[in-house]
């Protein structure tokens, strides 16, 4: 007890039943001041607010409308953690002096998700700066049973990084810094709480690139990438970030710091144990650090941009491309043209191409610049002279790649300005990728304002996004299991990179067998065996 860190802490800090008990009132004041809108947000404030880079910004309006209550909104209930009391602040602060903050206007941003779909009622952030500060907070949460939120760029669309009650929010923001970077092997060591952009920025000053690129990457730190396993618009050419990363570490549930934070490419000395912590989402313990590979800086890159009559010409244009590109081929996108009329619509980006069913965004990244011009040439006389395509352009300068990419990845601004917006991000085996659309438009019928489709073609990871006037029961009923359900028909899985968190952890059978779900639940039970660690996520809530 420190007496004279009393008074910063006030009385209502310890209210918890009073604020936050599911059918009490919730005292709106409590969170005025503040809302959590990306620039170029929805006017609706709800599902499917985006800016194409800074996810993760803040700005004041007293128009948005307050987000509801997670436990208001979602049948959850509390589990039986402690409540912070004005002890467990002064020993927060003995650890973490300065950085226990406890303002409700400071804190809301950290309480409302990115959609401003889910939010909760934390009364504590933490900040911690050291990988031992992390496992000194855990080691005295662990021991009062106080459950924690840990929290990186808070960019996730799944609800993973936002409180559902009052839990403790640890974030990694000032986590921020790059430890080493070779640049013979182009390994790159730091902390987790850094941001992916400044990231890419240090490696390429350097000559290489980040094995991953998101838009929401002014944002999105790469301990939240990893606790996701987050996918984006480099998998095709560099894999999955559990090919990528060397070397974890990771702070468990009671403090103990499990350091694999090797630079090995090659390690076999039993099991690979970061791999679990790699899409766990915060559930197994708070990665605090990362060794990954980072691959040479191409010194060529092109786009172009197709027009396509149909999805049949869209999956054989890539079978093509695949077979004509070959190394050099790095990403492979395609977007319907509903999409295209949104983000002409709502954005005014006009689309370079004449008017088609279907658009391709190809890109090509080589170390010859004359060598992928000839490539890329060639595929595009052959698919053009074949029908398979229709129109194209291509671009070659910096500039003119950047607003062909805007067309493909501001579409999810584009739908936010449309109205509500129920999102869903599936695996699909390629060929039946775009069947789900198709039959969800003729279901839904003029229930909704659109139904559109678009993704990583070349993943098998499609966007289904579907835009209505306002949230409505029916066609959330007309959605749900319905989608979840064509999925597992077609052995896709419900989340294809946007993770589990909150809002998919009771759909996990469409994709999991019981035998994988138990098996699940004896890890978390093994390494977190009070649950403290990110509660009412991830796995399905027991009965």
């Amino acid at each position: 007890m420190v007496p004279h860190l009393v008074s910063r802490w006030p009385v209502w800090l310890f209210r918890w039943p009073a604020a936050c008990t599911p059918g009490a009132s919730v005292q709106h004041n409590t969170w005025a001041g503040m809302t959590r809108t990306p620039a170029g947000g929805s006017p609706w404030g709800i599902v499917g607010t985006s800016t194409p880079v800074r996810r993760g910004s803040s700005s004041t309006s007293s128009r948005a409308p307050e987000v509801m209550l997670t436990h208001k909104r979602y049948p959850v209930r509390r589990l039986p953690f402690s409540v912070v009391s004005e002890q467990d602040l002064a020993a927060f602060e003995r650890i973490v002096p300065g950085r226990v903050i406890t303002d409700p206007e400071e804190l809301e941003p950290s309480n409302v998700d990115w959609l401003r779909t889910l939010r909760g009622c934390s009364k504590v952030l933490l900040r911690p700066r050291t990988s031992e500060e992390v496992s000194h907070i855990l080691r005295y949460c662990h021991e009062r049973n106080l459950a924690v939120n840990p929290q990186g760029g808070n960019t996730g669309m799944v609800g993973g990084s936002v409180p559902v009650f009052d839990e403790i929010i640890l974030s990694t923001a000032l986590m921020n810094q790059v430890i080493s970077f070779h640049e013979v092997s182009g390994i790159l060591v730091c902390q987790a709480g850094c941001v992916l952009e400044e990231l890419s920025r240090h490696v390429e000053q350097r000559d290489f690139i980040m094995p991953l690129d998101l838009g929401a990457k002014g944002s999105c730190h790469i301990g939240g990438n990893l606790a996701t396993n987050a996918g984006g618009l480099r998998f095709l050419r560099y894999g999955s970030l559990h090919g990528t990363v060397l070397g974890l570490e990771v702070v468990l549930a009671d403090g103990t710091v499990l350091n694999c934070l090797t630079s090995l490419r090659k390690d076999n000395t039993g099991y690979d144990l970061k791999q679990l912590f790699i899409g766990s989402e915060g559930t197994l313990g708070v990665i605090t650090a990362v060794s990954i590979l980072c691959p040479p800086k191409p010194k060529a890159v092109n786009v172009a941009f197709l027009g396509c009559p149909g999805f049949a010409e869209v999956l054989q244009t890539f079978s093509s491309c695949k077979g004509m590109l070959g190394e050099i081929l790095s990403a492979y996108e395609f977007m319907d043209a509903e999409c295209m009329q949104l983000v002409g619509h709502h954005l005014h980006l006009a689309s370079p191409v004449q008017e088609s069913p279907f658009y391709v965004l190809i890109e090509t990244s080589g170390s010859r610049a004359e060598h992928d011009a000839e490539k890329l040439s060639i595929f595009l006389e052959q698919v053009l002279g074949s029908g398979l395509v229709t129109d194209g352009t291509l671009a070659t300068d910096q500039r003119k790649i950047k607003a062909l990419w805007a067309l493909r990845e501001r579409i999810t601004e584009a739908l936010s300005l449309d109205g509500y917006v129920y999102k869903y991000d599936v695996s699909l085996p390629v060929e039946r990728l775009y069947d789900l659309v198709t039959e969800l438009r003729a279901r839904l019928g003029p229930q909704a304002k659109h139904v559109v489709g678009y993704g990583h073609l070349g993943d098998g990871n499609l966007h289904l996004n579907v835009t209505a006037e306002a949230f409505s029961a029916s066609l959330l009923g007309d959605l749900e299991p319905y989608v979840y359900e064509w999925t597992a028909g077609q052995r896709g899985s419900v989340s294809a990179e946007h993770g589990v968190g909150f809002k998919k952890k009771d759909v996990l059978d469409y994709s999991k067998p019981p035998e994988a779900l138990q098996l699940m639940q004896q890890l978390k039970a093994l390494l977190d065996p009070k649950g403290i660690l990110n509660p009412y996520k991830t796995l399905p809530t027991r009965a």
